[in-house]
Parts: C-alpha cells; sequence; structure tokens
C-alpha cells in the first residue's frame, strides 16, 4: 500500500515537471521565432503578437490540464482502494 502511494507521488511530480519543461520550451521557441518574423516584417507586428498570446495561452492551458490530472491522482486517487 505505501508503495503504490509514493509511485502516485513520484507520477504526480514527473506529470508536473515534464509538463512545465515542454510548456517552457514550447513559449520559448514559440517567442524566438515571433520576433524573427516582426524583424521581417514589422508591418504584420500586431497581427503576430496576437497570434502569439492566443499560442501562450494554449500552451499553458495544457500544462495545467496536466497541473490537474496529477492534483487528480494526488489527492483523490482513483488506483487506491481503501
Amino acid at each position: 500500500m505505501e508503495n503504490v502511494l509514493g509511485f502516485v507521488a513520484l507520477a504526480a511530480g514527473l506529470i508536473i515537471g515534464l509538463g512545465a519543461l515542454g510548456a517552457c520550451i514550447g513559449i520559448g521557441i514559440m517567442g524566438s521565432k515571433y520576433l524573427e518574423a516582426a524583424a521581417r516584417q514589422p508591418e504584420l507586428m500586431n497581427e503576430l503578437q496576437t497570434k502569439m498570446f492566443l499560442l501562450a495561452g494554449l500552451i499553458d492551458a495544457a500544462f495545467l490540464i496536466g497541473v490537474g490530472i496529477a492534483m487528480l491522482f494526488a489527492f483523490a486517487n482513483p488506483f487506491v482502494l481503501k
């Protein structure tokens, strides 16, 4: 029983940690591509900025869904029978 709880805690930590890592890398790459595109075509800067913020929100939403699933496993674990 204690092993299952330990593995659940490890899995929750991995879900949150890898999700945060992926979100940070994704937003970093997207930001660099935005700066490159804005430098090449400054007249499209407003349109590109709108799309960049929309994508940043979607990337963060995907990470927060992972955090929600990890919290579900951590606090209301369906795998542990009581």
